[in-house]
């Protein structure tokens, strides 16, 4: 899409050239993707593949779901919690 008059392509270019380029990278990952699940498919192990992977996206989940789910503790919750600690340990050192 070259343009001999110095201008650029233009929007309704861009809009062509990225969905050209999104249309190639959808068939390089699709042609990829069936490469590999053809060779996972020859594999004698693929039952423990399988098991493996689904322990793994479990494990995955698991961490995902610690790390966005949970809540951390309130600041003032943590330091009362500190606050209580060391008055115990001081008056419990007299």
């Amino acid at each position: 899409m070259t343009h001999h008059d110095g201008r650029g392509p233009g929007l309704a270019g861009d809009a062509v050239a990225l969905a050209a380029g999104l249309a190639d990278l959808a068939v390089c990952g699709l042609s990829s993707a069936l490469g590999g699940v053809s060779g996972l498919l020859r594999r004698a192990d693929l039952g423990e593949l399988l098991a493996d992977g689904r322990e793994e996206t479990k494990a995955r989940g698991r961490l995902v779901l610690d790390r966005y789910a949970a809540t951390p503790p309130a600041h003032l919750e943590v330091l009362a919690r500190t606050v209580t600690t060391r008055i115990q340990t001081e008056s419990g050192s007299e």
